[in-house]
């Protein structure tokens, strides 16, 4: 990230000379740096407000439940792994919690899992099949809840800040399904096939004892948390398909038809309904399961707190490069000329910076949507694109270098070409999405 920070300065000022705009330039860094301040300090309410909900969710067991309902899948996904060992919980545990999108719980359970993963490991430094697989579902998660995208539109006077729910499941379902595929393909190939096994190595015993009690609960088929699944489950459907249905049903009808206005008052009414549903729920939830709603409420609206004001360094440094590429006439170039091409799939070029930033930086991506929709709308075309790509692709390179650093592990084999077929994955499925969903406001 320190090269691309540096390049699009170099070039926004090196653009900027040449074209006498270093006015503009110096005028576009000085007002970029004050607006992410205050995006920063309206994000605060909202986050809060998010986290405080989905600490009380995870103190009273959303992440059980939702690694309940998606064991089965992961079972058959991962041949390789033991079901009963502690990996598998971990993984299933992380998986859960970015499509649940409680961030700061996954990584470190993303890192467990990648330890236990490395116990079933018998060549030291080598990625296995089932860490690059891992990783490939972990980049490219299904997002049932984008709250941290839909809480900056709704900070910037979205009049539809849900409306980014149907687009994003389909993109990140597509983004998976490829990210899937390509890894279970590319480790049959010769080129990316590991060394032979070490000799001596120890490999962990398949019922290992030290499984957290969280992992134990998702792993045991005791029934306990059977109708907390089915409930979870019924919700998470029948908002999805609330939220989805009608933006589905009015891009089939087109913008001009007398019933998609109709469709999309439906849907609008149904978003007034979401958060209120949701805070009950919620607080119930965590009510019913023992949980201290206020104290657990409070601990995590402490966190949203501290993550708005830690995220401002970052804004300030993306929006302020980001605004002098602008005003030095270099995105012009980008958007006038690599945009024609982009275009052809739905995705416009102003939205094509946070395409090529995004596998190599959260932040730095967090930052150039947040630019891209203050410059033209959280409800334009663009902004409903660069809200859904940032949920549907993931900063593949950090994640690798995280998890696989954590570990050990240097030869990667196929991980990286997997992360990134699942990124370009992501990348057309948003294009192809937001056209069908939202191609009336081009």
């Amino acid at each position: 990230m320190n090269l691309v920070f540096l390049g699009i300065v170099c070039i926004a000022v090196v653009v900027g000379g040449a074209t006498g705009s270093m006015g503009e330039v110096s005028q576009a860094a000085f007002s970029s740096a004050k607006a992410s301040v205050d995006l920063a300090i309206g994000l605060i309410g909202y986050m809060a407000l998010f986290l405080g909900l989905l600490k009380v969710g995870e103190k009273g067991g959303l992440l059980r439940l939702l690694a309940r309902a998606i064991r089965p899948i992961m079972v058959r996904l991962f041949p390789d792994v033991p079901p009963d060992h502690p990996a598998m919980g971990a993984m299933i545990l992380n998986i859960a919690a970015n499509m649940s999108g409680l961030g700061n719980a996954a990584t470190p359970l993303g890192i467990k899992a990648m330890h236990e993963l490395n116990k079933l490991n018998t060549r030291p430094g080598v990625a296995t099949n089932a860490m690059v697989l891992f990783l490939a579902i972990n980049t490219s998660g299904v997002a049932l809840l984008p709250s941290g995208v839909v809480s900056v539109r709704a900070a910037l006077d979205s009049q539809d800040p849900w409306g980014i729910v149907a687009p994003s499941l389909v993109a990140t379902l597509f983004s998976t399904i490829v990210g899937i595929t390509v890894a279970k393909l590319l480790c049959r190939l010769r080129f990316f096939a590991p060394p032979p096994a070490v000799d001596g190595v120890e490999v962990a015993e398949v019922k290992e004892p030290e499984v957290a009690d969280a992992d134990a609960a998702a792993a045991s088929g005791s029934g306990e948390l059977t109708w907390g699944v089915w409930v979870l489950g019924a919700f998470l459907i029948t908002a999805a398909a609330l939220l989805a249905g009608p933006t589905i049903g009015a891009a089939i009808l087109g913008s001009q038809h007398p019933d998609a206005q109709g469709l999309r008052d439906f849907q609008s009414t149904v978003a007034d309904w979401i958060i209120p549903v949701m805070i009950v729920g919620l607080l119930g939830f965590g009510q019913a399961k023992g949980v201290k709603v206020y104290e657990a409420f409070v601990e995590g609206a402490k966190e949203g707190f501290e993550i708005a004001v830690r995220i401002i360094p970052y804004l300030v440094a993306i929006l302020v490069a980001v605004g002098m590429f602008r005003a030095s006439g270099a995105m012009d170039f980008v958007t006038g000329n690599i945009g024609v091409l982009s275009s052809l799939i739905g995705l416009p070029g102003e939205a094509l910076p946070m395409a090529l930033v995004r596998p190599l930086s959260g932040s730095g991506a967090f930052g150039i949507m947040a630019e891209i929709m203050e410059a033209n709308g959280p409800d334009s075309y663009t902004g409903y694109v660069v809200s859904v790509l940032n949920g549907s692709t993931e900063t593949t390179f950090y994640v690798l270098a995280v998890y696989f650093g954590s570990v050990g592990v240097s030869r990667v084999r196929h991980a990286v070409a997997t992360g990134l077929s699942a990124d370009i994955a992501g990348v057309i499925a948003t294009g192809l999405a937001c056209s069908f969903f939202f191609g009336h406001l081009q």
